[in-house]
């Protein structure tokens, strides 16, 4: 599939270099089963491009599912992932698949993946390792087969050195990485995304398209965009 077809497809707007080299990266790697970290700032649409992973993957028949390290509480971040047997904790009334279970075959998009806890960064490094899970409570070991895509807006380089992100876990997330540019590096791409969510936004409210004054547009054009396409959005 071309770059203009995934364009279509999962309504991407722009032209910049930097956009369309992540593109054609996320492209290549689809087809292979390489474990990819996504890097970028918050609100730059890094999980579009888990699903552009996904749905030109060979697993693109498979479950995908997306979850974000940061809202899981630390206590239940095991359970969530992996599962637990009835009456491993007060609470678990009976069995229950983690993610890596119920999606195995497919892909499971690991946002935010700087927040997760050192302890579960440990387990985290086992699985990708040697392909099997251990639910909470369990001392029998699952083989899951799951494509792990990752992404931060953090720098996982400097957590490492700050103790903050293990070391090992870093490279064995790291095999490909893909780094999505912040808005304010693309703002040629703000000529066709301006048009596009003030189209989108008029047809959704049931409103008349309101006409940009030209400084709007050159006052958009000097601003650094710290929320990125979602401000955008929202802005507009």
């Amino acid at each position: 599939m071309n770059i203009q077809s995934i364009k279509q497809r999962f309504g991407i707007i722009g032209r910049s270099a930097g956009l369309e080299n992540a593109l054609n990266t996320a492209a290549r790697v689809s087809a292979t089963d390489l474990t990819v970290l996504i890097t970028g700032e918050s609100g730059v649409g890094k999980e579009v491009f888990s699903n552009i992973i996904h749905s030109l993957s060979p697993r693109k028949h498979g479950k995908f599912i997306a979850v974000n390290c940061g809202a899981i509480p630390e206590g239940t971040i095991n359970s969530e992932l992996f599962g637990h047997t009835k009456g491993a904790f007060t609470g678990a009334a009976s069995d229950r698949k983690g993610y890596f279970e119920t999606v195995s075959g497919g892909t499971i998009f690991l946002d935010e993946i700087g927040e997760m806890p050192l302890a579960m960064q440990a387990a985290l490094l086992r699985v990708l390792e040697q392909r099997t899970i251990r639910p909470v409570g369990s001392e029998k070991e699952i083989s899951v087969d799951v494509r792990v895509v990752a992404a931060t807006n953090r720098n996982l380089q400097e957590e490492v050195a700050q103790n903050n992100f293990r070391r090992d876990l870093f490279y064995r997330l790291n095999v490909l990485k893909i780094d999505v540019s912040p808005l304010k590096e693309r703002t040629s791409d703000l000529l066709e995304l301006v048009p596009y969510f003030t189209r989108m936004l008029s047809a959704e409210l049931a409103m008349p398209e309101p006409n940009w004054a030209h400084e709007d547009i050159l006052a958009m054009n000097e601003y650094d965009w710290p929320g990125n396409i979602r401000e955008l959005k929202n802005l507009i």
